[in-house]
């Protein structure tokens, strides 16, 4: 992996203004992914949008890991059925 993609773990949360132990429990929950170089943390840029999400969450809800994993969970469980739905939807338009 190229380092042009990675962000530092320590400049996203000074710049976002949440702890470094946040970021270790939502990888510990298997949420984000973290990458580890010469001892010092880093983010893969795919993973922003998505860990943004959840600091909003946090911050803005006050929502705790736990919970932030649970509807994790769930919003995973609905695109897979939303998915499920649109392709039974073409499967059913082929025999119209």
């Amino acid at each position: 992996m190229r380092t042009e993609s990675l962000i530092a773990a320590k400049q996203f949360c000074i710049y976002h203004e949440v702890e470094d132990t946040f970021i270790a429990e939502l990888k510990d929950a298997g949420l984000i992914e973290i990458t580890i170089i010469d001892q010092e943390h880093y983010i893969p840029e795919h993973e922003l949008q998505k860990l943004e999400r959840l600091i909003r969450l946090h911050n803005e809800l006050e929502i705790n890991t736990a919970g932030i994993e649970a509807i994790t969970h769930l919003l995973q469980r609905l695109e897979a059925v939303q998915e499920e739905m649109r392709l039974l939807r073409n499967r059913l338009t082929a025999y119209e």
